[in-house]
């Protein structure tokens, strides 16, 4: 009896000692261990965190020593007394498929031909203008005319021949940085008014500093000269910065006009507090009154023009030709850039969540998502610097119809988002290495105009049948 008593208690041992071997948890995934142990320093999202300059090397056996050596005195901890040998190796892994998110976009040779093929459609370049330094804003008058800002402060009017005149009369700007003139959008009755608004950085001088902001100016076309100017919109508080003008704009249906001012690089002050006007929205009648219904009117601490805010810097706006809605995208810092649809009252969360990492590497934010903060239809990992934008309605464009194209200024390319509604489906890489895509417009002649800079051009997107 005692015997089997032992023999019995021997083997219960045995039991337990299995049960507890195998229900060992398992090794954690890379993204698992991501989010364990390098997130807190390196940002929620892996896709961000290798956008960066390699100070020990990126090759995976480059990886596999940094995690498991560490470089204490730089900051970097040593993993390997945590992470099992294969662990390291798949978080390594992880990191190095990652990069190929980066090299994507990596264009290996500037275009060779005037002809571009995509998935949906060929296109060859028509040259519009030229000798220009920043082509920011196109605006399509009467009679094929185009009018260009230039981000140095100059105006031009090209007639159908392609000849360019100088505008007179438009704003005093400070083209430093990234300020100048920039967007101009005509009055949606400009056939019989001749209005024309630039937005652009209006500068001022307090006591030893030289401070900007945003403005809009609204003036009468006449040939080549403008006139009857008024400053409609000044975003307050001036700033020192040089950056995060926004400004674009945009008309709705309805004749209100919408313009986006950024957050002048202070995001822990101006971004969440309706008290400014930067890292915002702002809507306006015409002439630059308050709408009744904007959504702060009747907040006294608020300005009464803003229609939504948290945002860092929208620099693309389109009103969508058949919803009539108001989409922007707008720049993340190292990732996170945004596609949005601007709602009323809206808070679009910068920088309390966000896809993207600051420029040092370090997380801005632990969160990307929060209640009260509005979504992105969809964001870039890594950031792609979004610009003009527009919505494709035209029939000489089959095969990129109800898309919407976005200018890359980083990648010089033009992004083709295929949409299903709301949602981006697919998206596509298109015009490889033209330059630095400041602008995409579709004219009324049913044709894509889109603008490089640095030096500037104007295209025209011509249809060709292959």
């Amino acid at each position: 009896m005692l015997k089997f008593t032992i023999s019995a208690a021997f083997a219960a041992v045995f039991l337990l000692s299995s049960f507890f071997t195998e229900q060992k948890p398992a090794a954690k995934t890379a993204r698992e261990n991501y989010a364990t142990y390098c997130a807190s320093c390196h940002g929620e999202k892996v896709e961000a965190f290798v956008d960066r300059k390699w100070k020990h090397g990126n090759a995976k056996s480059d990886l596999t020593k940094s995690i498991s050596e560490g470089y204490p005195d730089l900051g970097m901890p040593t993993w390997k007394a945590t992470l099992s040998a294969s662990e390291i190796d798949a978080l390594a892994e992880l990191i190095t498929e990652s990069l190929k998110t980066v090299d994507q976009y990596k264009f290996t040779s500037k275009p060779t031909s005037n002809l571009f093929a995509s998935e949906g459609q060929t296109v060859k370049l028509d040259t519009i203008a030229k000798g220009l330094n920043s082509a920011w804003g196109l605006a399509f008058l009467p009679n094929d005319e185009l009018l260009i800002t230039d981000r140095s402060g100059d105006i031009y009017r090209v007639d159908k021949n392609r000849q360019k005149v100088k505008v007179t009369g438009g704003p005093t700007v400070l083209a430093e940085g990234q300020g100048g003139l920039l967007d101009v959008v005509l009055h949606p009755d400009f056939a019989k008014n001749q209005l024309v608004y630039f937005s652009y950085s209006a500068v001022k001088n307090e006591g030893d500093q030289k401070l900007s902001t945003t403005a809009v100016m609204c003036a009468k076309l006449t040939g080549a000269t403008l006139t009857d100017q008024k400053v409609i919109f000044e975003a307050l508080p001036y700033s020192k910065t040089r950056h995060h003008y926004g400004s674009r704009m945009a008309f709705d249906n309805k004749g209100f006009l919408f313009v986006s001012v950024g957050e002048r690089g202070n995001e822990k002050e101006n971004p969440q507090t309706i008290t400014n006007d930067l890292g915002k929205v702002h809507r306006l009648h015409d002439d630059g009154r308050i709408p009744a219904d904007n959504p702060f009117v009747n907040d006294k601490t608020a300005r009464a023009s803003i229609y939504s805010y948290g945002h860092r810097n929208p620099q693309g706006m389109m009103k969508h030709p058949v919803t009539g809605e108001i989409w922007t995208n707008e720049h993340g810092p190292r990732g996170g850039d945004e596609l949005n649809i601007v709602k009323k009252g809206s808070n679009y969360g910068w920088p309390v969540i966000s896809y993207g990492i600051n420029y040092d590497g370090k997380p801005i934010t632990a969160l990307s998502a929060k209640e009260g903060m509005e979504q992105p239809l969809t964001y870039w990992l890594p950031s792609i610097a979004p610009s003009g934008m527009a919505f494709v309605n035209s029939s000489k464009y089959p095969g990129w119809k109800d898309n919407v194209l976005i200018g890359s200024l980083r990648f010089q390319y033009l992004n083709r988002c295929v949409m299903k509604g709301n949602k981006v489906v697919k998206q596509e890489k298109l015009l490889p290495n033209i330059g630095r895509v400041r602008n995409i417009k579709q004219g009324p002649d049913g044709y894509l105009y889109v603008s490089v800079e640095d030096p500037g051009y104007v295209f025209r997107l011509m249809p060709v049948s292959m």
